[in-house]
């Protein structure tokens, strides 16, 4: 169970995974050894799954975000687990979401443009046995983007 200083702990390290236990100490009025300790057992109970640096994709070249509604010819067991298995492995994909609805996965694909997103589409993305339909939705403009998980 996390008590107060945990999730303020986890709040500070969602904001910045380098601050110091010196530092989140200061911030939370506690040593650095208890920060320590604290931190170690919330990633061995899995309260932190790792630890990432979140690059910039606009300075890598990636400018073009696209959502995809993907379904399925068939609703079995092992058309998604082929579909998972594929989808895994395309690096321009960086979500991919089973969902309930009119529609069995939402995607989110990264990639440089238009033209790459076409190629992607044609050569990797359709070509998935069992995919039956694509709806594409592209990014105009970025409103929120975080990776901070509300901590209540």
């Amino acid at each position: 169970m996390l008590d107060k200083t945990d999730r303020q702990i986890l709040a500070l390290l969602q904001e910045d995974a380098h601050l110091t236990n010196l530092k989140i100490g200061q911030q939370i009025n506690l040593s650095k050894t208890p920060v320590h300790e604290r931190i170690k057992r919330l990633e061995r109970e899995g309260y932190i799954d790792r630890y990432v640096a979140i690059v910039n994709r606009r300075k890598l070249g990636n400018l073009l975000t696209v959502y995809c509604q993907v379904s399925l010819d068939k609703q079995t067991r092992d058309t998604f687990a082929n579909f998972n298995d594929v989808v895994r492995q395309l690096q321009e994909v960086l979500e991919c979401n089973l969902v309930s609805g009119s529609f069995d996965y939402l995607v989110k694909v990264i990639v440089r443009d238009m033209d790459h997103y076409n190629q992607f589409y044609q050569e990797q993305f359709s070509v998935i046995p069992g995919v039956l339909h694509i709806s594409s939705f592209f990014v105009m403009d970025e409103v929120k983007n975080t990776t901070a998980v509300p901590i209540s």
